[in-house]
């Protein structure tokens, strides 16, 4: 697979993020609580920042053919240099509520904001057309492996700011102003893209800008992601950080490499899924994967001990992000060039939006205890999501190839 210049700009720019989201999903959850918040007001928190990023992708993707895809990713960069330095020197708990919401954070350790649906619209100009599968899956492994090794690095930080006296809210601090420093850093690498990256190809009988042949079956698909999103919210790492330490009294410095493999594992089976998806077609590979992965997720509250429910997870994310590439490839896939854009984006602000829904209510169902509500919720959701995308797609054809 041979990518362009613009293409190995827009990975490293996937990595660097990526990497500052892993970390940082790592401490946000228990720098909020070490600040005084409860487990509900850290639910309402994640739940804010998370509604903001998907209504700014939406308003970002109506634009991005006016703006241009490049200028547009540089000055969202500087939303997570933003975040990161009201969270670190705000002293009252509004100034981090409006650095959380109004920057660009990621409770995931994933992606945030408009970053993903812009890159997802401007990739496949950088491959050739039957390296599309693969593209996505390495661009994914660009995303989840660097988020790994941030989720490691951050608990080896923390526990060398323990091991020489840091006090734990300077640690903390300084992991928050390294996130400043690195929206700056990104900003820097998107402007390296090529004038072309700027503006999508737009064809000359397109009777607008954004969706319009494929606005009706774009629209349904988004619906059927928000929901496997909103399932997704209920378990987005911060939270899951928290119920780990909960539940067992885990410290970061054994979640850092619990979250390093489970990132590990997911970017090993990107790769997987793009020869899966070459031999017996995109859907089938997001939807036969996803499904076992969800009765491993139900499973993971009724372990008895830390390690039991630690195997659980690495089992469940084997399989649980083969859809993630293929998704992405099929959406693309269902519309024009020129619509990819709004496609991208409207069917990842679906996600982001429903995704912040489900903080909220699993910070609220641990404020009580760490209990298994939010997994079974979680699980049950994403199983009926795998049940309707099948009987709906599976009788549609791909535009560009007929299949």
């Amino acid at each position: 697979m041979r990518l362009t210049a613009d293409g190995r700009w827009l990975f490293a720019g996937r990595a660097l993020r990526t990497f500052s989201f892993g970390y940082l999903s790592l401490a946000l959850a228990l720098y909020l609580a070490a600040r005084g918040f409860s487990a509900a007001a850290i639910g309402g928190v994640l739940t804010a920042t998370m509604a903001e990023d998907a209504l700014f992708t939406v308003l970002v993707s109506g634009l991005v053919n006016r703006l241009g895809r490049r200028r547009v990713l540089t000055a969202c960069s500087l939303l997570i240099t933003f975040a990161g330095v009201m969270l670190a020197e705000g002293e009252r708990a509004w100034v981090l509520v409006v650095g959380a919401v109004l920057g660009t954070l990621s409770p995931s350790g994933q992606e945030a904001g408009p970053f993903s649906p812009l890159e997802q619209s401007l990739l496949p100009e950088t491959v050739s057309r039957d390296a599309r599968t693969r593209a996505f899956a390495w661009y994914n492994v660009a995303g989840f492996l660097p988020a790994a090794l941030g989720a490691l690095a951050g608990a080896a930080w923390l526990r060398a700011a323990s091991a020489i006296g840091l006090e734990e809210r300077a640690a903390y601090r300084a992991l928050l102003w390294f996130y400043a420093l690195n929206g700056g850093l990104l900003a820097l690498i998107y402007r390296q893209l090529s004038p072309a990256a700027g503006m999508p190809p737009r064809r000359p009988d397109a009777p607008r800008a954004g969706l319009h042949r494929s606005r009706r079956v774009v629209l349904e698909m988004a619906g059927l992601q928000a929901l496997d999103s909103l399932a997704g919210g209920f378990i987005v790492q911060s939270l899951l950080v928290y119920w780990f330490h909960l539940r067992y009294g885990a410290r970061p410095d054994v979640l850092g490499p619990l979250f390093f493999g489970t990132n590990l594992l997911s970017a090993a089976s990107f790769l997987v899924a793009a020869r899966v998806a070459d031999r017996v077609g995109l859907l089938n590979t997001m939807v036969f994967s996803h499904l076992p992965s969800n009765v491993l997720l139900c499973l993971v509250p009724l372990a008895p001990n830390l390690g039991g429910a630690a195997a659980l997870l690495l089992a469940r994310h084997l399989l649980s992000q083969m859809d993630v590439p293929t998704r992405q490839a099929y959406t693309i896939a269902l519309v024009a060039p020129d619509e990819r854009p709004a496609a991208a984006g409207y069917t990842t602000s679906a996600r982001a939006l429903a995704q912040a829904v489900a903080p909220v209510m699993s910070g609220l169902a641990l404020s009580q205890a760490a209990g298994g509500l939010p997994f079974f919720l979680a699980g049950g959701l994403k199983i009926a999501y795998d049940l309707v995308l099948y009987f709906r797609f599976r009788s549609v054809r791909l535009p560009e190839d007929g299949r």
